[in-house]
């Protein structure tokens, strides 16, 4: 109110102060870094993951103790795990919806902000990488279904029968009752978020999934989302997610994380509030399960999750370890 009055009753003079003073004032707000981005040595290079993937972080760390980029390493990280066909949750042997269709959801964002998605893609193994084809190949950030199906043809990639006979059994069993209900830390929703900080200090995520088993023909989740299932702003860090995705997309997770790391929390403390405003808006149901990760600009890495359970892995100069999230539900 004081600054509507100034300008009401200021003399057009007075213009130049206020351009000053507003100049300043956007000066000091582009200055005001996280406290604990602050006089901290950074660690780098660095890959975070959801779960216990540990042979996708092995790659990712690979590329980055070779000099390559983190967005190198992300995709090349979560392929790994989209070609193990006895990871019942990504790529190949992904399990399929209600109607016996393996769907694929992947999204990549780079250190300037670009990014990609494909949505409910069928019959291609590896869609973090036609998500960043839709990325540097396109003008556009999201392709979906057939269309994106076509767009990895026309781009080389090979047709491919997604539906294991492990993965066809358990859904024709399923069959029997029909009945869904995701089961928590059991694999029918999880997913392969990915962040890594090159040399460069250079940060990169991905996301990749087979969605929730026996879903609904269409359903897509949080993890090809941008904002939501994943995150990168290269100047504070970046955030990914897994579970039950539709909470996740209601309180745009990743970038909500990303944000109050901008405002001074720390990984930790910024996963924690995220589970936490999930928590609020499902006050009466906690049956499913939610769990984030993160690092910041200076390679600090949190995680945090409704259900004890869940777990991330860090790979950087200190060691490859596997780390048991903290849970909102202690028991």
């Amino acid at each position: 109110m004081k600054r509507r009055k100034f300008l009401k009753n200021s003399a057009a003079g007075s213009a130049g102060l206020i351009s000053a003073s507003l100049v300043v004032s956007c000066k000091q707000e582009s200055n005001i870094l996280p406290t604990n981005q602050k006089n901290l040595k950074s660690i780098k290079p660095i890959v975070i993951c959801t779960w216990d993937f540990h042979n996708a972080s092995a790659k990712a760390w690979e590329v980055l103790k070779d000099g390559g980029s983190s967005l190198d390493a992300v995709e090349q990280g979560v392929r790994i795990e989209e070609a193990d066909i006895n990871n019942q949750t990504v790529g190949i042997g992904g399990r399929p919806d209600r109607d016996g269709n393996v769907t694929l959801d992947a999204c990549i964002m780079d250190k300037d902000g670009n990014c990609g998605a494909v949505l409910c893609m069928q019959n291609i193994a590896h869609p973090v990488t036609v998500a960043r084809k839709v990325m540097e190949d396109t003008p556009h950030v999201m392709l979906a279904g057939k269309g994106a199906e076509h767009f990895a043809y026309e781009k080389g990639f090979k047709k491919t029968n997604l539906l294991t006979e492990k993965s066809k059994a358990e859904w024709q069993e399923w069959k029997k009752t029909s009945q869904y209900k995701p089961i928590i830390n059991i694999e029918n929703h999880d997913t392969i978020g990915m962040l890594a900080i090159d040399s460069n200090g250079d940060i990169s995520g991905a996301c990749t999934t087979s969605g929730m088993a026996y879903k609904i023909g269409g359903r897509v989740g949080d993890s090809p989302i941008i904002g939501a299932g994943l995150f990168v702003d290269n100047e504070v860090g970046g955030a990914t997610a897994t579970g039950v995705g539709e909470e996740v997309v209601r309180t745009v997770g990743s970038f909500l994380i990303v944000e109050l790391m901008r405002q001074g929390k720390s990984p930790q403390e910024a996963c924690e509030e995220g589970v936490k405003r999930i928590i609020e808006k499902n006050k009466d149901k906690v049956d499913f399960q939610i769990g984030f990760i993160a690092v910041n600009k200076q390679g600090e890495t949190g995680g945090y999750c409704i259900h004890p359970g869940f777990s991330y892995r860090v790979y950087s100069e200190n060691g490859h370890i596997n780390h048991p999230s903290a849970a909102y539900i202690k028991t």
